[in-house]
């Protein structure tokens, strides 16, 4: 079973507990339909605008075992305020650059 980490948007902490986003991990569903079920390793925000931290906590959970990286549906959708993150492709090309070829990056979750 693959192992992710997920990066949220710290915006939305305080109106989404991510349960959409544990769902459709352990189900294999939405972004991960591709992959099939897997085990969320992390689950950390990006660390606030500009979402500097993101690459950091992407590394740090690859470090840990995350076979891929997820940005979390609020980052790229804006779910659930319909506002996505303005710093989403600076985030999105960083994390790319810092990571590799060899780790998977998913760009959404539902």
């Amino acid at each position: 079973m693959m192992k992710v980490g997920i990066i949220r948007c710290q915006q939305t902490e305080d109106m989404c507990p991510g349960n959409t986003d544990f769902k459709v991990a352990k189900e294999g569903k939405m972004a991960f339909e591709n992959t099939g079920p897997v085990e969320v390793i992390g689950f950390v925000s990006c660390g606030g605008c500009p979402g500097k931290r993101a690459v950091t906590r992407g590394k740090l959970m690859v470090d840990r075992g995350a076979d891929a990286i997820v940005l979390a549906s609020c980052i790229s959708k804006g779910n659930p305020i319909g506002y996505p993150c303005p710093h989403y492709e600076h985030i999105k090309n960083a994390l790319k650059k810092k990571l590799g070829t060899e780790i998977t990056l998913i760009e959404w979750t539902h």
